[in-house]
């Protein structure tokens, strides 16, 4: 086909690097090689049993049929009722839509806001999708350098210093993936300021909010006035909370002027997401909670063994994490980009990790704790031998 039928917005994009890593990992596994995979992210736990058995009551009485574009009613109500309860955040079930994950949540965010030409500001490092969204919807993605010294977060003064006529947005994600920074209050009402001052919207993506340790809390940029709650659209899923990566349950709660367009695009492209899926989130949301707690305790146990491990590797910079499952290491002394050495790492010593480029820095990489014990160790065991070789 002739490639000038394709769109410039599209034609632009790049593959997604962490599924790269992901595909040729599973394919050396699938040749008999035994691959230590620190590039997931996604819970290594099974979803919760009662999850599970309301999905399959769900299909069992024959729920499958469509539902409203946004969501069921019941559903949207049991978002509704957990945004009040532990974020602070009051939305009639209008203002939220159900989506097919956190990822066409955020996309449908920034198409109901976009117009060609916009700029986006996005944090670097960043979520790998970030730019690749804004993009598709004829933005214009504006990076800014974090630093490791300030724990990888954007302070007010560099996203005001970042700012154009032409700016409409900021994308936030706290927890951070792939940094694991967590923003404190403080630093919100810091950038939610400016973003105010400026009549900038906020993507508040908040997907990894219950993996925060060292009894830091997780707070929503939408929670801290009336008027940052009108320039927020809050973003959250089930995927990684409850271990649902795979059911692709996601969903977006933003002020009413804004959550009608939102629905609107729901309606012409994604109808509503699976019915009986939608039943085991209800059930996440309102039934025992006590997965979360057991999954946060487990990881936290993890995240103390890899960063005791990493603090005394050689060549390796690192700061720790104070949420998701993730491990952003600053290995420029090695001299070389992030892709040859993930390369290095995944065919010399069968580690698999994400090149740091996918995230916008090239001298790092990423790896995840959400794997067992067994694996962390060998796979780390591996690093290790690498970094002194090199």
């Amino acid at each position: 086909m002739d490639s000038n039928f394709i769109s410039d917005y599209i034609s632009a994009l790049q593959p997604s690097l962490t599924l790269a890593v992901t595909n040729r990992a599973k394919e050396m596994k699938a040749a008999g090689e035994q691959v230590f995979g620190l590039a997931g992210g996604e819970p290594d736990k099974d979803t919760p049993e009662n999850i599970k058995q309301a999905a399959i009551r769900a299909l069992n009485e024959g729920k499958t049929k469509y539902t409203p574009s946004v969501g069921l009613p019941a559903l949207r109500q049991a978002i509704s009722d957990k945004l009040k309860r532990d974020n602070g955040l009051d939305y009639d079930i209008d203002q939220i839509c159900v989506t097919a994950g956190a990822k066409p949540a955020v996309y449908q965010a920034l198409r109901a806001v976009l117009n060609p030409g916009d700029e986006v500001i996005i944090p670097s490092p960043y979520w790998v999708s970030y730019p690749s969204m804004v993009q598709i919807c004829g933005g214009t993605p504006v990076f800014v350098e974090t630093k490791a010294e300030n724990s990888w977060k954007i302070t007010a003064e560099e996203f005001e210093a970042a700012m154009t006529p032409r700016t409409k947005m900021i994308i936030l994600t706290t927890p951070h993936n792939p940094t694991g920074a967590v923003y404190s209050k403080e630093e919100l009402l810091a950038i939610g300021e400016v973003a105010l001052e400026e009549d900038i919207l906020i993507i508040a993506d908040e997907i990894y909010e219950h993996l925060i340790y060292d009894g830091q809390k997780h707070v929503s940029m939408a929670s801290l006035s009336p008027e940052l709650y009108n320039i927020t659209i809050t973003i959250n899923g089930f995927s990684k909370g409850y271990a649902m990566t795979g059911w692709r349950l996601g969903y977006s709660a933003a002020p009413k002027n804004i959550a009608k367009y939102i629905k609107l695009i729901q309606d012409h492209t994604a109808s509503n997401t699976t019915t009986f899926a939608q039943y085991g989130a209800i059930e996440a949301l309102t039934g025992d909670q006590s997965f979360i707690d057991d999954l946060r305790e487990e990881y936290d146990f993890r995240r103390n063994y890899v960063y005791d491990r990493l603090s005394k590797m050689p060549k390796v910079k690192v700061v720790k994490p104070q949420g998701a499952f993730y491990f952003f290491l600053d290995l420029s002394e090695l001299g070389m980009g992030s892709v040859e050495l993930c390369n290095k790492l995944l065919e010399r010593y069968k580690v698999a990790a994400v090149p740091g480029i996918a995230f916008g820095n090239d001298h790092a990489i990423r790896i995840s704790y959400c794997t067992s014990l067994d694996i962390l160790k060998e796979g780390l065991d591996r690093l290790e031998e690498f970094c002194k070789k090199c």
